[in-house]
C-alpha cells in the first residue's frame, strides 16, 4: 500500500537524521498501529492489517537492497507507481469462477492456467495490482519438477538487438516483436495519444499549476490501456519463444551474464533493450529449466563469445561492434551472433 510505504520511509529518513538509527520491522509496526489509533487516520482499519505490515517489509526489503548496492528506496508517486497490494495467503481460497480474498469478499475471476486452483489450500506472496486495464492476482504454488527425456544437445542462446534470440539451432532463432506492423502501429498510435494528452494539459494551465480535466483523465486512461496491450504483447512473446526452447528438450542451455544495468546506460540503446526484457526473459528461461530438470549455464560477461571463431577457436581481439559478419583467417564466414551461440553452446565442452 503506497500510503504506508511512503509513511514508513519518511519514518526512516526522520529517524536516521536525529539519531543516525534505522527502526526495525517491529518498531515501525508499533508506530503504525498508533497512526491508527490517531484522529484522522481511522480509515486505516478498513484495509487489512497483513497488507499494512507488508508494505512495511517491503520498505525493509528495498533498505537492505540499498546496502547490498542498489538506489536508495524512493517515495511512491500516485501518478507514476504501479497500484498494487499484499492479500492474506491463508484467507486465498478458489470456488467455481471467484477467488476470496480478505476484507474485499467474493470476486469473478478468469485463471490463465490450467491448474484447479480450487484444490490448492496454501498459496505463496500472493500480490494483486493493477495492469492498466484489468486488476490481476498473483500467486506462488508449489509444484513438482517434472521428469523429461532430454535430448543429446547444448542449447546456446544469444540475445540481442535486431532479433530477440540467436541460436546454434536455425529453427529456434526469433524474431523482435518490436519490428512487427502490429507494434509498431500501437506505438505509433501510444505516441499520438501521448502528444495530445501533453498539449491539453498546456492549454489548461493555469500560473504554474497544470489542470487535469475529464478530457484529459480520458487520454491518459486510453494511454495506460495502450500500454498494458504493449507490455502483454512483448510478455506473451518473450512466454512463448522460452516455452518453445524447453520444448526441444536440450540438456543444457548456456547464455551469457548479461548486465542489463550497465547496458542501459548507453543512451542510444537503452529504449530498445528496454523493449526486448533480456531479463523477463532470463527469469524465465531459469524457472523453466529448473521446471523441467534442464541444466542452466550462465556464462561469465567477459567471455569472448563474439571474438572467437566456432571453428578454429583464434580469438579476433580486433572485432568492432559494427562487424556484424565474422570473418576468420581459418576461411570461416558466419553470422556474428549466430558465432557467438556456436560458442556457448560449446562453453566448457571442448
Amino acid at each position: 500500500m503506497r500510503f504506508v510505504y511512503n509513511w514508513a520511509l519518511a519514518r526512516q529518513i526522520d529517524s536516521y537524521e536525529l539519531n543516525s538509527k534505522k527502526l526495525s520491522v517491529t518498531d515501525l509496526g508499533k508506530e503504525l498501529t498508533v497512526l491508527k489509533n490517531t484522529k484522522g487516520y481511522e480509515w486505516l482499519y478498513e484495509v487489512s492489517n497483513a497488507t499494512l505490515k507488508e508494505s512495511i517489509r517491503d520498505l525493509d526489503k528495498a533498505y537492505k537492497n540499498f546496502f547490498n548496492g542498489s538506489g536508495f528506496p524512493k517515495f511512491k508517486s500516485k501518478k507514476k507507481s504501479e497500484p498494487r497490494f499484499y492479500s492474506r495467503y491463508d484467507r486465498i481460497y478458489f470456488q467455481d469462477n471467484f477467488v476470496n480474498l480478505e476484507k474485499i469478499g467474493k470476486i469473478k475471476c478468469k485463471a490463465d492456467y490450467d491448474i484447479d486452483l480450487t484444490t490448492i489450500t496454501k498459496f505463496e506472496n500472493p500480490r494483486v495490482y493493477f495492469n492498466g486495464r484489468v486488476w490481476v492476482l498473483s500467486v506462488g504454488i508449489e509444484a513438482n519438477i517434472k521428469t523429461v527425456k532430454l535430448n543429446d544437445f547444448s542449447l546456446g542462446i544469444d540475445l540481442g538487438i535486431s532479433q530477440l534470440a540467436i541460436t546454434n539451432i536455425d529453427e529456434l532463432d526469433t524474431k523482435n516483436i518490436n519490428k512487427t506492423n502490429k507494434v509498431k502501429k500501437l506505438s505509433k498510435k501510444l505516441k499520438r495519444l501521448q502528444r495530445q494528452c501533453s498539449r491539453k494539459y498546456i492549454m489548461n494551465k493555469k500560473g504554474e499549476s497544470y489542470q487535469k480535466t475529464k478530457s484529459i483523465a480520458k487520454l491518459e486512461k486510453k494511454i495506460k490501456k495502450l500500454h498494458s496491450k504493449l507490455k502483454n504483447i512483448r510478455f506473451n512473446h518473450i512466454h512463448q519463444t522460452t516455452f518453445k526452447m524447453v520444448k526441444a528438450k536440450p540438456y543444457r542451455i548456456v547464455m551469457e551474464d548479461l548486465k542489463v544495468s550497465n547496458m542501459m546506460k548507453n543512451k542510444h540503446l537503452s529504449k530498445a533493450i528496454a523493449e526486448q526484457g533480456f531479463n523477463i526473459f532470463l527469469n524465465q528461461i531459469k524457472y523453466k529449466c529448473e521446471k523441467n530438470g534442464i541444466k542452466f549455464v550462465q556464462v561469465p560477461a567477459f567471455y569472448p563469445s563474439s571474438k572467437t571463431c566456432s571453428h578454429c577457436g583464434t580469438i579476433k581481439k580486433d572485432l568492432k561492434l559494427s562487424d556484424r559478419i565474422y570473418k576468420c583467417s581459418c576461411g570461416f564466414i558466419c553470422d556474428r551472433d549466430k558465432n557467438a551461440s556456436y560458442n556457448l553452446a560449446n562453453y566448457g565442452l571442448v
